[in-house]
């Protein structure tokens, strides 16, 4: 499991163009939560920062103004 979460901090970090600490990018990915809607999907629940606009650019998606469906959270 220590293995999985070192290569995606790496990927993550490389991703990200080196901008943001280990610390960052994990307190960033704890506070992104969203609420389920039944039958609709999910609404995020976090506040927009600089990480999220560079995590949504650097992966090209965006979480943060929409519903997102149950299926595309799926794909994501």
């Amino acid at each position: 499991m220590l293995y999985i979460a070192l290569v995606i901090y790496r990927i993550l970090k490389k991703r990200l163009y080196k901008e943001f600490t280990c610390l960052e990018i994990i307190d960033e990915l704890r506070e992104m939560n969203y609420m389920e809607i039944k039958g609709e999907g999910y609404i995020p629940i976090y506040t927009r920062t600089d990480f999220s606009d560079a995590l949504y650019e650097a992966f090209g998606f965006r979480t943060d103004y929409q519903i997102v469906t149950t299926n595309m959270m799926k794909e994501f």
